[in-house]
C-alpha cells in the first residue's frame, strides 16, 4: 500500500510539472538587456537569442522576445535600461550584466514589479533572480592544469583578463591563479585586460611583452588568443602555448599552425547559445515551473581531436557555438532539482 501510495504521489508530482511547463505564455513579453556588443562571441549569442526569440514568437509561445544592448558596458546605463523594460510592460528579463552588484537594485525594481528576472554569463547576486553560468573559476583552473600536463617544467605565463568588472572576468582569472597555486612551477610574469576582443587583447599583449621574459604559456578568457598569437609574431618572440578560447579566427591559426609544426593546444568557452537557454528558462518560469535559482551549464570544449570539425561548423568570423531548445532547458532544470 505504502508504495502505491508514493507511486500516486509521484504521478501527481510529475503531472503538475507537465501542467507548468505546457502552461499558456502566449501573451507573455520577454526582452534581453545585455550590456557589450563589442566582439565575436557577443554578436554570436544576440544571433542565437534572436534566432530562438523569432521562432518561439512565430510559434506563439510568446508574443514577443526583444534584444536591447547597451553601449560601453555601463552599468548605470543598463540599470536605466532595465527600469525602461518595467515601464514598458514586459514579463521577463533575460540578462547579460554588467556587473555582479551594480544591477541589483534595478533588478530587485524588476522583481518588485513582478517580473522574471534571469541573468546569465555575466550573473546578478540579488536573490531575486536566477542565475545561468558555468564554473567560470573551473574553467581557469582547466587552463593552468592543461598547461602542466603539457609543460611539467612550468614557466612564466602571461596572463589574458577579459572586460574589468565583470563577473566573468573575476571568476576565470581566481581559477587561473588557484591553477598557478597549485601548480607552482608556474609564474604569471604579466597580466593585460584584452577585454574579450582579439583587437583589443593584441595592442595590450604587444604592450607588455618587452617587459617580460621568456613566456611559455598564455591563459586567456576568450576572443584574445589570436591576438595575442599575432603580437608574439610581430615581436619576433616564439609563440608560447597559448590556451584559446573558441573564436574561428583563432581556431582557423590553430589549424594553420597544427598542419605547419604540429602545434597543440586547448581551447574552452562558454557556448554563446547559453541566451537561448536564458530564454526558455524564463518561459518555463513563466509558464509556473518551479526552478532552482542558479543553474550550471557546461563549457564547449575543443580538442585537437575535434579541431576539424569545430572548425567547419563555425561561421568565419563567428565562434564555436550550441544552441538550446526548449527540451534542453526542462533538463538543465530537473537536472538541479
Amino acid at each position: 500500500m505504502k508504495r502505491l501510495m508514493l507511486g500516486a504521489a509521484t504521478l501527481a508530482l510529475m503531472a503538475g510539472a507537465v501542467a507548468a511547463q505546457d502552461a499558456d505564455t502566449s501573451g507573455k513579453r520577454i526582452a534581453l538587456s545585455n550590456n557589450y556588443a563589442g566582439n565575436s562571441w557577443r554578436q554570436a549569442m544576440l544571433s542565437t537569442f534572436q534566432e530562438t526569440a523569432d521562432q518561439a514568437v512565430a510559434d506563439g509561445v510568446v508574443a514577443a522576445a526583444d534584444p536591447y544592448t547597451t553601449s560601453e558596458n555601463q552599468a548605470t546605463e543598463q540599470a536605466a535600461q532595465i527600469q525602461n523594460m518595467i515601464l514598458q510592460g514586459y514579463d521577463a528579463i533575460v540578462l547579460n550584466a554588467a556587473s555582479p552588484t551594480a544591477l541589483n537594485g534595478a533588478v530587485k525594481e524588476a522583481c518588485d514589479a513582478g517580473l522574471i528576472v534571469v541573468s546569465f554569463d555575466g550573473i546578478v547576486t540579488e536573490p531575486c533572480a536566477w542565475r545561468i553560468a558555468v564554473d567560470f573559476a573551473a574553467m581557469g583552473k582547466e587552463e593552468v592544469d592543461y598547461l602542466a600536463g603539457r609543460l611539467p617544467d612550468g614557466g612564466n605565463l602571461l596572463e589574458i583578463r577579459g572586460l574589468a568588472g565583470v563577473f566573468v572576468d573575476d571568476e576565470i582569472s581566481k581559477g587561473i591563479h588557484e591553477g598557478v597555486s597549485e601548480n607552482d612551477q608556474f609564474e604569471i610574469v604579466g597580466s593585460v585586460h584584452g577585454d574579450w576582443a582579439q583587437d583589443v587583447a593584441q595592442k595590450a599583449v604587444a604592450g607588455i611583452l618587452p617587459s617580460l621574459p621568456e613566456v611559455v604559456g598564455v591563459v586567456t578568457q576568450g576572443g584574445d588568443g589570436y591576438g595575442a598569437a599575432q603580437a608574439f609574431e610581430a615581436a619576433g618572440r616564439d609563440t608560447p602555448l597559448i590556451v584559446l578560447g573558441n573564436r574561428q579566427d583563432e581556431l582557423k591559426w590553430w589549424a594553420e599552425q597544427r598542419d605547419a609544426n604540429g602545434y597543440e593546444t586547448l581551447s574552452l568557452s562558454i557556448a554563446p547559445g547559453v541566451a537561448s537557454l536564458a530564454f526558455w528558462v524564463s518561459q518555463q518560469i513563466l509558464a509556473g515551473e518551479d526552478v532552482p535559482k542558479d543553474l550550471t551549464v557546461p563549457f564547449l570544449k575543443i580538442t585537437q581531436d575535434t579541431l576539424d570539425e569545430a572548425l567547419e561548423t563555425t561561421p568565419e568570423g563567428s565562434v564555436a557555438n550550441v544552441s538550446y531548445a526548449l527540451e534542453d532547458a526542462q533538463q538543465v532544470i530537473a537536472d538541479a532539482k
